[in-house]
């Protein structure tokens, strides 16, 4: 069952937006075991060139569902949203299903419902490289910087703080995040 957190930044959530936010996003609920709660972040934005904004997040046991869209329509772009919620969930749930079986796992399904394997886009991943890099402890500015002079949209390096791996990244909005690691 999926349990909703709405927010607006300069838009007002209005009762019949959050309604309209709910009932296309429960129809996620199929997907997902009926035993289990989960919340469904919602950020909704109004921008001053009038275009909507609408960010979802769902935390799974094992999978963060995220999608994000903009339209000039609200509730197009919730729309779209839930689409790509819908497929993600689908693609990830036929991917699992299958490599369970040819692996032999057992218990993987345990938060996602069943799914129909042709009921999905089938495309192959693959990789075309593999690189190994050595891990250098460094600390957050260092690993910036060294992201920048290589022209990478991230870095990984070992924390000299923490000595753990961690990995910098540059958002979309050209600031820089951190991903830490537990061991």
């Amino acid at each position: 069952m999926l349990e909703f957190i709405v927010r607006g930044e300069n838009i007002e959530v209005t009762e019949a937006i959050k309604e309209y936010v709910e009932k296309r996003l429960t129809r996620l609920e199929r997907y997902l075991s009926d035993d289990n709660k989960y919340v469904a972040h919602v950020n909704l934005r109004s921008y001053q060139e009038k275009t909507f904004k609408i960010e979802v997040t769902i935390q799974l046991p094992y999978l963060l569902l995220r999608a994000e869209d903009t339209e000039a329509d609200l509730y197009q772009a919730i729309d779209f949203v839930s689409e790509k919620l819908e497929r993600q969930i689908r693609k990830y749930k036929t991917k699992v299903n299958r490599k369970s079986r040819e692996k032999g796992y057992k218990g993987i399904d345990t938060f996602v419902a069943d799914v129909d394997p042709d009921d999905t886009d089938d495309e192959k991943l693959e990789i075309v490289r593999t690189k190994h890099v050595a891990l250098k402890p460094m600390d957050v500015e260092e690993a910036i910087l060294q992201m920048d002079l290589l022209g990478h949209e991230f870095f990984v390096f070992l924390d000299a703080e923490t000595e753990i791996p961690a990995v910098v990244y540059k958002r979309n909005d050209g600031k820089y995040a951190v991903i830490d690691t537990d061991l």
